[in-house]
């Protein structure tokens, strides 16, 4: 990674007000609605002027300074424009971490173009649904990756046109020899089509850990609010330096790690794919201040041997989601982190909660001051309807402190409201899913997350599971997240996943849990270890031992084909041991017992 270290002060104690960081945050944000023709290519353009050749984006395909990011930004302004590119026509961008990237997407949105981030490791008919779902005028292609876009391109229902960027073995045009074509200076006010921050600028797909991506609308304000928000939280500086090694094409890797750095004169080291042999060298080397994380990151990293170095850098603040209780400490303590800000959102969700406190576990809390602006509540849940629970008026119940209900954010519908609106996805019925009208009152409409939560008296929010996957059995709701936490302090397994299975004859779901074992792992003691730390109905019922266990580019689990194969010996490649009431320990799951468990035997 680039040697050329910024020389930072020492970070010292963090030690910094709560309310302080949301006023910060508040600054930060209050005038984007106030200027609507002020977009974030707007803002590169200002911060080239301001920094000039000092350093945005580092990484091992290059370097851009403010100055090279807004001309580069500015030539695929001028390109698009030459392809008649008008407001709201898609281009598809496929393309791994760089700072060309950016570039890219500023330079066409800033014209009224709207960019869609496809996901790099995807292949064939997953590939062309993505690009199908958005209806493309032109894809550029990253060379390394037209193998990737040639195994789909049968699939593809449009006749777009493909752009090359790089040297690559297939017949199109050379989009990073086409821009030599075009001017960097900034676009006059003749050039430039109206774009307001009401305009969709990108499409950014979700996960597909529950299907098949969608692909989310995301408006120009929302990628002046995200960059600008999180440059409060964080209190970013023009010294400041980000590690980003998280996928460009997901909105935490590929806008806020960015954008929240940038838009204060810092700069951001970009790595193409996570890797924990390389993390501690790298942040080191490139002497950067802040990280990004998400997911099963921070665990990764957790897990890895101990390095001499790996607490000789200047790192003030990590930021993400999704760091467990079960690691909070030993992570912060072991690595030398002198601050964590954790947070809970989505791309399309106006949900967004914030751990400015640093409480261990907590995924956020809103402060007084601010809860007439955001509107969230927790919704008593059925999980074997897999709804919401509603009283005889027909509205929905409000959660008590410490009860597991679904979060939900208001849809306001006001114009001007941009921050509490669901810009929904390309597809009509996919929205319309994520919504629930009739809450506590006829006409209103909240933004279905997706995820249970609970809420202490203190306010602090804390994630449970995603609806779904928490499940009943024997008459209780079991945690997929808890149990998983559980079995993971187990010493000898590596990595953990439970789910729920259908048993005939039983109600509810039994729970399974796949883990991957090291070579000290004993069976016998994994059971004496649950049955002492899990309430019995909560023990996994199967458990399967994997050699590894699947997942996205942003650590999250891939439960959906562990789910479909269940606990068919036949199916799984996997060992298979089932554990019933009475024993001390499980046994194998042979085919001989699987038909005895399909034909009734106690469970």
């Amino acid at each position: 990674m680039p040697k050329d270290v910024r020389i930072t002060p020492d970070p010292g104690e963090v030690g910094r007000s709560p309310t302080k960081v949301w006023l910060r945050a508040l600054e930060m944000t209050a005038s984007i609605s106030s200027h609507p023709n002020r977009i974030f290519s707007t803002v590169i353009e200002e911060l080239a002027d301001k920094y000039g050749q000092s350093t945005a984006l580092l990484s091992d395909n290059g370097c851009l300074s403010f100055r090279d990011l807004a001309e580069r930004s500015n030539q695929y302004a001028r390109w698009a424009l030459n392809q008649k590119i008008a407001r709201g026509h898609t281009v598809c961008l496929l393309m791994p971490n760089r700072p060309e990237f950016l570039a890219v997407w500023i330079g066409i949105t800033s014209v009224g173009g709207v960019v869609a981030l496809l996901n790099t490791n995807l292949t064939n008919a997953s590939l062309a649904h993505c690009i199908n779902e958005v209806d493309p005028k032109h894809i550029i292609v990253a060379a390394q990756l037209v193998d990737a876009f040639l195994s789909a391109q049968p699939h593809i229902a449009a006749n777009i046109k493909i752009w090359l960027h790089g040297h690559g073995a297939v017949k199109a045009r050379r989009i990073d020899l086409e821009l030599s074509r075009y001017s960097g200076e900034g676009l006059g006010e003749a050039e430039r089509p109206l774009v307001t921050i009401k305009d969709t600028a990108l499409y950014i797909y979700t996960s597909g850990t529950t299907g098949l991506p969608k692909a989310a609308k995301i408006s120009h304000y929302r990628l002046m609010q995200w960059s600008h928000w999180f440059a409060g939280m964080m209190d970013t500086q023009s010294n400041d330096r980000m590690y980003n090694c998280l996928p460009m094409y997901h909105s935490i890797g590929g806008v806020v790690a960015m954008g929240a750095v940038l838009v204060n004169g810092g700069s951001v080291v970009l790595r193409e794919k996570f890797s924990i042999r390389h993390f501690w060298d790298d942040v080191i080397s490139s002497g950067c201040t802040l990280f990004q994380y998400i997911g099963e990151l921070c665990r990764y990293l957790l897990r890895a041997p101990p390095q001499p170095q790996e607490s000789q850098h200047q790192i003030r603040l990590c930021c993400g989601l999704g760091l467990r209780l079960d690691i909070w400490n030993d992570f912060k303590n072991r690595f030398r982190i002198p601050q964590i800000l954790e947070f809970y959102a989505a791309t399309e969700s106006n949900v967004a909660l914030y751990n400015v406190d640093g409480e261990p576990g907590a995924i956020g809390r809103i402060p007084a001051f601010l809860a007439h602006r955001h509107a969230v509540a927790l919704l008593k849940f059925d999980i074997e309807k897999g709804e919401p629970v509603r009283n005889k008026e027909g509205f929905c119940i409000k959660c008590v402190a410490n009860e597991v209900g679904e979060a939900v954010g208001k849809i306001s519908g006001a114009t001007s409201d941009f921050g509490s609106n669901f810009e929904g996805y390309t597809s009509k019925d996919a929205t319309d899913k994520k919504i629930i009208r009739d809450v506590f009152k006829k006409g209103d409409a909240w933004f279905r997350t997706g995820d249970l939560m609970q809420k202490d008296k203190r306010g602090y929010f804390y994630f449970v599971d995603r609806v779904g996957e928490t499940f009943r059995w024997k008459g209780e709701n079991v945690s997929t997240t808890e149990v998983s936490a559980v079995v993971m302090t187990f010493p000898h397994v590596v990595e953990a996943s439970v789910y729920g299975v259908s048993i005939p004859g039983t109600d509810g779901r039994a729970g399974m849990a796949a883990i991957v074992v090291d070579e000290n792992f004993d069976l016998t003691e994994l059971t004496t270890f649950l049955a002492n730390r899990l309430p019995r109905y909560a023990v996994p019922v199967f458990v399967r031992i994997c050699s590894k266990i699947e997942t996205t580019e942003t650590f999250k689990q891939k439960k959906y084909d562990l789910m479909r194969q269940g606990y068919d010996p036949t199916i799984a490649t996997d060992s298979i041991y089932f554990k019933e009431p009475g024993r001390e320990t499980y046994v194998r799951l042979d085919p001989e017992l699987y038909n005895s468990v399909l034909r009734g035997r106690k469970i």
